[in-house]
């Protein structure tokens, strides 16, 4: 188990570029000489975009929902209110 642990954090400082260069170079050598390597670099980049998408989605769900919380009811003395007069 340590191993695969060891080879995640490898490909993580891989895909991140946080390795120094000899590391960068002896595991971009690896990458070359073992194709399994290679399908499990692609395997985790895809899950980073993967993550990446779904925190973007995430957080675009919170901000919609702040916004219908602040937006909802327009009244005159409103928060909402005061920041559509500021753009009037």
């Amino acid at each position: 188990m340590r191993t695969s642990l060891n080879e995640l954090k490898a490909i993580d400082e891989h895909l991140f570029r946080l390795a120094p260069a000899e590391d960068t170079f002896l595991f971009e050598l690896k990458l070359i000489l073992d194709v399994d390597l290679r399908a499990k670099v692609l395997q985790q980049q895809q899950v980073h975009t993967l993550i990446q998408y779904y925190g973007r989605k995430t957080l675009k769900a919170e901000i919609e929902a702040v916004h219908q919380q602040l937006f909802e009811d327009i009244k005159p003395n409103s928060f909402a209110a005061r920041v559509l007069n500021l753009f009037r």
